[in-house]
């Protein structure tokens, strides 16, 4: 998953723990920023791209009245940062087998805490956490947005709905591997899938957009929706 779009167009801004919108909190022994409803019976896992779960849109996406939402903070407050030369050993020490073990701990935390149906989302490096995710039955959907490089063998493990998004422009998932993801998706009758590609857009497009753009900003919001709609549909 090495490539430098996994590294660009960072975020201007952290948001502050304090702002008030959600709070830190250990869930399954990782630091995790929690928003949404305390009360709810579900709950929404997002998993981060590399430049971590401090992230400003990632936070304000996560901001979601219906679900419990978690944001893990998988690489233990060291993300990574635009053009970062050591990328691949960055990657060495922030394998998404090991992301794909601490998710599955906040998981397991969730349902000890009552929460009844859990969704999964990733973005680039979390797609792939959340793919290996899908691989059980653990959580009860998926939705993998410009995911990192997927092999067949990962989608031949999911087993849960799963709704994969990708960009036109994606040199690290083009849109036909996508597409050929989806063609193995369709084969397997037992799960319902939603492969879409959005077209004009690049790696990244749905939490790293431009403000100042009006295309960049409906296309990311258009994938927020499908999102929603995917996790209304299936985390009941």
């Amino acid at each position: 998953m090495s490539s430098s779009e996994c590294f660009e167009n960072p975020p201007t801004l952290l948001i502050s723990t304090s702002n008030g919108v959600g709070t830190v909190q250990d869930v399954g022994g990782l630091k995790s920023y929690v928003t949404g409803s305390p009360h709810s019976k579900r709950a929404i896992l997002f998993a981060s791209d590399a430049l971590g779960y401090e992230t400003p849109k990632l936070r304000k996406l996560a901001a979601a009245d219906q679900y419990l939402v978690v944001v893990p903070d998988f690489f233990y407050g060291d993300p990574s940062y635009p053009n970062n030369p050591d990328r691949d050993e960055w990657l060495k020490a922030h394998n998404t087998d090991k992301g794909h073990e601490d998710a599955k701990q906040v998981v397991a935390a969730l349902k000890s805490k009552g929460l009844s149906a859990i969704g999964a989302s990733g973005f680039c490096w979390g797609g792939n956490v959340v793919i290996k995710l899908a691989g059980s039955t653990d959580i009860q959907a998926a939705v993998v947005l410009h995911p990192g490089r997927v092999t067949d063998e990962d989608i031949n493990e999911v087993k849960v709905p799963i709704a994969i998004l990708g960009a036109e422009m994606d040199k690290i998932a083009p849109q036909e591997h996508i597409k050929h993801l989806g063609e193995i998706l369709s084969a397997k009758s037992e799960i319902d899938s939603l492969v879409k590609i959005f077209p004009g857009v690049a790696h990244g497009w749905t939490v790293r957009y431009n403000d100042e753009d009006p295309f960049a900003v409906k296309s990311a919001e258009e994938s927020h929706l499908d999102l929603i709609n995917w996790f209304t549909k299936y985390v009941k």
